[in-house]
């Protein structure tokens, strides 16, 4: 025997609408995928003398650039952590992040010639503010201009680095 009232068929269909509508809306919200760069575009946002790769891993651009060994060799530890911040900090960066809100991070990669990996960091999305990106981009080009006859340029930008993003090093060059 039912225990319904007459009134309890209206008052599931209205439950039923609203369930519905709700759903709906939660659909609207993450139907619609953001878009991503492709390999081509994210390579294009950079610019480097020495070899560069790009691909998208999910929704992160890693770009590997070819430090070469000489530097290494003559700049020891410190070349080998300025290398992806170099690159990191950049108007190409800054640029992928605004045309792609999709884009979660973009990792850059440094290695020599044979593939060795030297190092790499990754800055999130939102790692930064407008008035930090200002003062990540000016480190870098202070770095990138007088770097080499300042060397305590490239370790601010190694301590801004390490500040913002997720980093990672190679031992063997980390001994020098």
């Amino acid at each position: 025997m039912s225990t319904a009232t007459p009134n309890s068929g209206h008052l599931l269909l209205a439950l039923a609408a609203t369930l519905s509508l709700a759903l709906a809306g939660c659909r609207e919200g993450t139907g619609a995928e953001l878009p991503l760069p492709d390999a081509e575009r994210v390579e294009a946002a950079y610019v480097y003398p020495g070899g560069l790769e790009a691909r998208i891993s999910g929704n992160v651009a890693e770009v590997r650039i070819t430090q070469s060994p000489d530097q290494l060799r003559r700049g020891g530890r410190l070349w080998a952590k300025v290398g992806p911040y170099i690159l990191l900090f950049t108007d190409g960066t800054f640029q992928l992040f605004e045309d792609y809100p999709g884009l979660a991070g973009v990792r850059v990669v440094t290695q020599i010639p044979d593939g060795t990996e030297v190092a790499r960091a990754t800055l999130a999305h939102d790692a930064l503010t407008g008035v930090q990106w200002r003062r990540a981009l000016n480190i870098t080009g202070r770095a990138r201009r007088d770097g080499t006859e300042r060397v305590t340029l490239l370790e601010d930008l190694v301590e801004w680095g390490e500040d913002h993003a997720e980093f990672e090093y190679n031992p063997r060059y980390m001994r020098r």
